[in-house]
């Protein structure tokens, strides 16, 4: 597969093979949040955004599996560096009982460990004075472990601040964080003293309020304070820059920590490595996943419990492979410049995106910080045929929020690329916008 003239190329969808497996799946899986029948075959051709499927369809996937691809399919520097790793058994160690290596001397191998993973992510943090890092399986392990630093370094904890739309994971500590869809939460115990404000200006005057002398919640007994720098399953609302400076002040006042939720907005998706590098706040703890290939929980060594196992998991610092992955796509986002070019491609597909939208009454918003990017709709129907009728067309989408279509291509994403999507898409609102009547 050539990624310079692949386009997409769809016969039926979803065809006769991927129908067959996605029953065989669906015999023992239990009901979760499969969005439509995407069957990926991986033992065909993939490369960039563009994968085929089971019947041979290729598409071009801009969801980059819901941003935990964030190179795409088989970039070419990655796949090389892994094939200088042989693949050993067990590819998982009791990480936090033991300890791995990938020959010689950390300074010496060629290949990253865990150890190395999270130096680098130090490195890439140390403008917010971190120095420590906790790895897990999974961005909810890592929200988990983040609230657990927070309370064990607060000495009266009883409450903790979250957004209305936040989303921040499904363990159930995550849970009681999340005030987006109720189908998340409902009938399942709650932490208690969890309290929400509004992600909006007005929502922080309310909670500076109910922190103030006549304010109900006690500033001395919040544990933390947890927000995403952009909202992701909420609508990805993008925060102004004085919501995040009036947050950090109101923070700073009372000496609450802050944890930014980097878990679908980190590692370079935005055109800076963590989402809330462009606003003027200091978090005190990132947790980070997806893109990253583990889950991690990055701080300063102040606020990590010194009392040895009140961490710890099997797998947390034991997943080789997915360590190795997550510290070689750091070194690719640097080496090849992908900052950059989230941000000048970023910029470049709203703008044509923003064309499309002043052709139709059904396109209300475009919005995003570089590759992050929702073109809203202006009802849930709308956004919803518009993501089937993409399918057709060969382009994966996803929704969020009520109305809204993300997009989160590679962030090594062409520009060539970009307008195969944005064409797609024009195409798309034309047919949700008209469509053909029945004979």
């Amino acid at each position: 597969m050539d990624r310079e003239n692949t386009v997409p190329r769809v016969a039926s969808f979803p065809g006769s093979k991927s129908k067959r497996w996605v029953e065989f799946h669906q015999n023992t899986a239990a009901p979760s949040t499969y969005v439509y029948d995407f069957v990926w075959d991986v033992t065909e051709d993939a490369t960039g955004p563009f994968c085929t499927d089971a019947d041979g369809n290729v598409l071009m996937d801009f969801t980059s599996h819901v941003a935990a691809a964030p190179l795409g399919y088989n970039h070419p520097t990655l796949t090389e560096r892994l094939r200088e790793f042989d693949l050993v058994d067990p590819m998982k160690i009791a990480g936090q009982d033991f300890y791995v290596s990938t020959g010689g001397t950390p300074e010496e191998s060629s290949l990253p460990g865990p150890a190395h993973l999270m130096d680098e992510l130090t490195e890439i943090s140390s403008q917010y004075d971190m120095d420590t890092v906790f790895l897990s399986n999974s961005g909810a392990e890592a929200v988990e472990n983040a609230m657990k630093i927070c309370y064990d370094d607060c000495e009266t904890p009883k409450y903790a601040i979250t957004f209305d739309d936040a989303f921040h994971g499904r363990t159930l500590g995550a849970l009681s964080l999340n005030r987006s869809k109720s189908v998340y939460r409902r009938k399942f115990p709650e932490i208690s003293g969890v309290h929400d404000v509004e992600y909006s200006e007005h929502g922080l005057n309310r909670l500076r309020t109910k922190l103030g002398d006549s304010g109900h919640i006690p500033p001395e007994e919040v544990g933390f304070l947890i927000l995403e720098p952009i909202q992701g399953e909420g609508g990805y609302n993008v925060p102004s820059a004085s919501f995040m400076s009036e947050l950090d002040d109101i923070c700073s006042t009372h000496d609450i920590p802050i944890v930014v939720d980097e878990i679908q907005s980190g590692v370079g998706r935005t055109g800076e490595m963590w989402a809330v590098d462009h606003f003027d706040i200091e978090p005190d703890v990132i947790t980070s996943a997806k893109a990253l290939r583990v889950g991690a929980t990055i701080s300063r060594s102040d606020i990590f419990p010194e009392e040895e196992a009140r961490l710890s998991s099997t797998w947390g610092a034991g997943d080789i492979l997915a360590s190795m992955q997550g510290a070689l796509t750091l070194s690719i986002i640097e080496e090849e410049n992908l900052l950059d070019n989230a941000t000048e491609l970023g910029t470049y597909f709203r703008d044509r995106l923003r064309e499309v939208a002043e052709q139709t009454s059904i396109l209300t918003d475009v919005r995003g910080l570089g590759l992050m990017i929702a073109v809203e709709f202006d009802t849930a129907d709308h956004r919803d045929e518009a993501m089937e009728t993409a399918l057709r067309h060969g382009l994966l989408t996803l929704g969020c929020g009520t109305k809204t279509l993300r997009l989160l291509p590679p962030l090594d994403v062409r520009e060539r690329e970009i307008d195969i999507c944005v064409d797609i898409i024009d195409d798309v609102v034309d047919e949700v916008a008209d469509p053909v009547s029945p004979a």
